[in-house]
């Protein structure tokens, strides 16, 4: 298993990864996801892929992309915040038939590692309260609630 910064040629099997995550919350949350859409284009991830402030990564195993993770470095600067530098994990997925094999722990742990080399302060994410198997990967992984979005259904 390696995990590397991901190139044009994974962009096929990082798009088919990215009809998965969006089944996964197509299914719990119709109201808001598409079922069979995804969330970037082929042009969109060859753009993430070219922009240094949204590193993207995979973990291959026999050349094949088991898992990617799509990051976006924020800083914040404002007069009632200290500023910070984070790294804000946009989209994580694991490969179904590679789930429970170590890759998603891979991916986050280069994520961690990789912020901390750039001098972030942070490592942050949204996750979906509808995907208990993520919430509970995450807290797996040391991560703890900061604040909730909450809604009302109109």
């Amino acid at each position: 298993m390696t995990v590397r910064k991901a190139q044009a040629g994974d962009i096929p099997q990082i798009a088919a990864l990215l009809h998965q995550v969006q089944n996964v919350h197509a299914k719990e949350r119709p109201d808001l996801f598409i079922e069979g859409a995804r969330k970037y284009t082929d042009e969109q991830i060859a753009e993430l892929l070219c922009n240094e402030t949204c590193p993207v990564f995979v973990c291959t195993e026999n050349n094949a992309v088991a898992g990617y993770i799509i990051c976006m470095i924020r800083e914040r600067h404002d007069s009632s915040h200290t500023p910070v530098r984070t790294l804000y994990i946009d989209d994580l997925c694991v490969n179904e038939s590679a789930r429970g094999q170590g890759v998603g722990r891979a991916l986050f742990e280069y994520a961690k590692s990789y912020a901390r080399e750039i001098g972030c302060y942070d490592l942050t994410l949204t996750v979906w309260a509808c995907n208990p198997g993520a919430c509970r990967f995450y807290k797996k992984m040391g991560m703890q609630v900061r604040s909730f979005s909450m809604e009302t259904i109109l």
